[in-house]
């Protein structure tokens, strides 16, 4: 039975790894260079009750994981979080990204964020499917705003106030 816990700085290796498929793999993020574990783990470095980051694990192996960053630097963003979700490859489908991302919304309603904001690369049609289905709306959509493996993607937004 999977369990969710806070993200540690252990973790950052395997973090890593299921990042790096979707950099080699998918147009879901922009990335195009490999990043470290080192990189990781600056990253989960700065959580705070604000801005957590949680593993999903199944028998001591991350499934998966989930977090919350600043939208903007500007004081006035503060109440706003940009969250993100990643499974790693083989176990999409199971329910398990809407668990996980469930565990980050209800831990973010917890404290003084008011908005969630997710920027989806299209077409990603299970990532807007698990956004709907959690209550985010779409605002707007950014067109050709990057470009990877040789093709112009649009970005969407979706919010959900808190």
């Amino acid at each position: 039975m999977p369990t969710i816990r806070k993200a540690s700085l252990d973790d950052s290796p395997r973090i890593a790894d299921i990042y790096n498929w979707y950099i080699e793999s998918t147009t879901i993020t922009f990335e195009e260079e490999m990043v470290s574990a080192g990189d990781m783990a600056q990253s989960i470095a700065v959580t705070d009750h604000t801005r957590p980051w949680f593993v999903l694990e199944d028998d001591g192996l991350i499934l998966g994981y989930a977090y919350a960053a600043r939208w903007k630097d500007r004081s006035a963003y503060r109440f706003a979080r940009e969250t993100a979700i990643y499974l790693a490859p083989d176990n999409f489908g199971e329910g398990l990204g809407k668990q996980l991302y469930e565990h980050l919304i209800k831990a973010l309603r917890e404290t003084e964020v008011h908005a969630l904001i997710a920027g989806i690369a299209l077409p990603n049609e299970a990532s807007i499917a698990l956004h709907e289905k959690l209550g985010f709306v779409k605002l707007g959509e950014f067109e050709e705003v990057g470009k990877k493996f040789d093709n112009f993607l649009n970005v969407g937004y979706w919010q959900l106030v808190l």
